[in-house]
């Protein structure tokens, strides 16, 4: 059974999806899935923008199955301190409750109103 999705799922992969204006990181075909660098089972990083990409379905599943691919493509792409930087946040514990997640998806649902009004607007991590 996989990672049940919430609110502040939806909203945080819309958001996701939007910064990366709908394009594969890797291929730049259309993307439809968020892909999250560590899993949605780290609380730490599930709703952080910084873990998270936009990948095309074929590409989401193919670094799936290859971790050090997908390792190799991320560090190229977002650089050695954002990985080492996720990897140090990845250690930290944190619990969430409805109330925090109802938070999260309030933050993503906000800040996708200010980037629908100004594509410019820079969407903003919750944490």
């Amino acid at each position: 059974m996989g990672v049940r999705r919430d609110a502040a799922d939806v909203h945080f992969s819309k958001a996701v999806r939007e910064r990366d204006k709908h394009l594969c990181q890797f291929c730049g075909r259309e993307g439809t899935d968020c892909a999250h660098i560590y899993t949605r089972k780290n609380k730490r990083l599930r709703w952080a923008m910084s873990n998270a990409l936009c990948l095309c379905r074929w590409h989401h599943q193919h670094f799936g199955e290859n971790p050090i691919a997908f390792h190799d493509f991320l560090t190229g792409h977002f650089g050695q301190d954002h990985m080492d930087q996720l990897r140090a946040d990845s250690q930290e514990i944190m619990k969430t409750n409805k109330a925090l997640r109802l938070e999260i998806s309030k933050h993503y649902r906000e800040q996708l109103k200010l980037f629908y009004a100004d594509p410019k607007h820079v969407i903003e991590s919750w944490n």
